[in-house]
């Protein structure tokens, strides 16, 4: 089988698509032929060896993938041969994953759709619960047409919130907009003003902040009193130093969270909210988006343009 392996840390074009033995389903393990594969901007920084958790070389990029059983290991109940689920393969034609872990999709969720939401809107979730967003509170959402960042904008509306989403073109913000956006700010050149226009000069009560940097230091001077800004990466390139003198003059807080920290602290919780999200998905509450989708053997491609910020929602692999 095809899989794309990263055997050095590097820019995308360091990975190597390789022909190998496909694997056989052990006890407790189903097989799995992969028919999507989301493409994010942490297996950027995996395959550059600068995630905040390093993989051990050489490993297959990736960790969120739909497709269809296709064998059974012994023990294994309640799933057969053809159900389509939900699993954390990655960028292989194939996986075995323990039966455990996979969940079987409702007929109305497509591949492609199961393939583009697991990490996004786990990271949207925990985050709105982590900032306590309150249904008619003002939330802000940074970086908003990236995955997460849609991801955000889609469950904020969900709980009840007024969304101002921030991105950097016409195309971007529209996007924005039929995810369910109130209202849309180019930040090319700041965001400040127009966010506290929008309020009333009251600011944002919940800021969700992928980007970090000169963002993050501009939207200490838009949060509202009582406000809380949720640090969910740095794709600016620079984490930035939070002046503790807003924060106590706002009374607001800044809280950082990991989804890889939720499923292994907190396992509970993470699976709950999964079942969750695969509700709302099933029910079409939730609407992932994805811009591109590319064969398995341009993962490189995939990649660079999600570097060179050409993605809107996911790119996928299929």
């Amino acid at each position: 089988m095809q899989v794309v392996m990263c055997e050095a840390y590097g820019p995308p074009d360091s990975l190597i698509v390789r022909q190998v033995p496909s694997p056989a389903a052990g006890p407790g393990e189903v097989k799995i032929a992969l028919r999507a594969r989301g493409v994010s901007f942490a297996d950027v920084l995996r395959i550059a060896g600068t995630y905040h958790v390093k993989n051990k070389l050489p490993f297959i990029p990736g960790g969120e993938a739909s497709g269809e059983i296709i064998g059974l290991g012994t023990n294994v109940t309640g799933l057969a041969v053809g159900d389509r689920v939900l699993c954390t393969g990655g960028y292989a034609e194939e996986c075995v994953q323990a039966a455990a872990s996979v969940i079987k999709l409702p007929p109305t969720v497509s591949f492609e759709a199961a393939a583009s939401f697991r990490s996004s809107y786990m990271t949207a979730l925990t985050a709105m619960q982590r900032g306590r967003l309150q249904p008619g509170e003002t939330l802000l959402v940074h970086g908003a047409a990236g995955g997460v960042g849609l991801a955000t904008v889609d469950i904020g509306k969900l709980m009840g919130a007024r969304v101002i989403a921030t991105a950097r073109s016409p195309e971007r913000l529209e996007v924005c907009k039929e995810l369910g956006a109130d209202h849309v700010v180019d930040y090319s050149e700041g965001f400040r003003e127009k966010v506290l226009e929008l309020t009333g000069g009251r600011g944002a009560d919940v800021i969700f902040d992928p980007v970090g940097g000169d963002v993050f230091d501009e939207s200490l001077r838009c949060i509202a009193p009582y406000g809380r800004i949720l640090i969910v990466g740095f794709t600016s390139g620079r984490p930035a130093v939070a002046k503790t003198n807003h924060l106590l003059v706002k009374d607001a807080e800044v809280i950082g969270f990991t989804i890889g920290a939720l499923a292994k602290l907190k396992p509970d919780v993470a699976k709950a909210n999964l079942e969750v999200l695969v509700s709302w998905l099933a029910s079409g509450r939730i609407r992932p988006y994805h811009s591109h989708a590319l064969p398995l053997a341009q993962a490189a491609e995939a990649l660079k343009l999600v570097v060179d910020r050409q993605v809107i929602g996911k790119a996928l692999l299929v």
